[in-house]
């Protein structure tokens, strides 16, 4: 199987600073993997370079087998989710939130029904009335879920998340970390939870911008 992630020999270097330092790793469809490291080893910058927010320096990044450059960053970002640990929704309501990418044309002709969002919020144990709610009022731990809704109504099978079970309760993890278990859902993440880490069939180990350890296992 031809991996959806793979980083050739790639660094970084941000205003004469090292960023990355000669990063290789690949990533299976379906694998869940974790990026671990101190404050400042290189973890959400890998995330940031396969989204092309960070220059490459030297080396190759490729999805799908095809590599990384500003023709081919779009491709990437349409089919990739990225979860931070306090997502912005950028609308009044949750609703709006939700069927923001829908306006688009990309999206334009998949919108979903209401029934669909309903579910989908089911799905995360959130209930149907916070559709209604503003952005602004709700916790960090529904917007990550709110936003993992959004990437699953938008039929995403990439998800990039940092740190996304730092806000939920147990209640909530649990519910995201079923959702993950998914077979068709690649994830590569920035995690230090050890119930999370227990899922992931790789972990990574970064120091000061370079890759130290791959660890698999089989993951649950």
């Amino acid at each position: 199987m031809l991996p959806l992630i793979r980083f050739d020999q790639v660094s970084v270097t941000i205003h004469k600073k090292m960023i990355l330092s000669g990063i290789s790793f690949a990533l299976s469809p379906g694998e869940k993997a974790a990026l671990c490291g101190k404050s400042g080893s290189g973890k959400s910058s890998i995330l940031k370079t396969l989204l092309g927010l960070l220059p490459v320096t030297s080396g190759t990044v490729y999805f799908q087998e095809l590599p990384l450059t500003a023709a081919s960053i779009q491709s990437i970002r349409s089919g990739t989710a990225y979860i931070g640990q306090e997502p912005m929704l950028g609308t009044e309501t949750v609703r709006e939130a939700l069927l923001l990418p829908f306006q688009f044309k990309t999206h334009r002709y998949h919108r979903p029904t209401e029934a669909q969002l309903i579910e989908v919020l089911q799905r995360l144990q959130l209930p149907a009335g916070i559709l209604s709610q503003p952005g602004s009022r709700i916790s960090g731990g529904e917007k990550q879920r709110i936003a993992l809704a959004r990437g699953l109504l938008l039929g995403k099978k990439l998800y990039l998340l940092d740190e996304v079970t730092s806000a939920l309760d147990a209640e909530s993890k649990a519910v995201v970390l079923e959702v993950f278990s998914d077979p068709d859902l690649t994830v590569l993440s920035v995690a230090h939870d050890p119930e999370w880490l227990e899922r992931c069939g790789v972990i990574f180990e970064l120091e000061a911008g370079r890759l130290t350890r791959a660890a698999h296992h089989e993951n649950t």
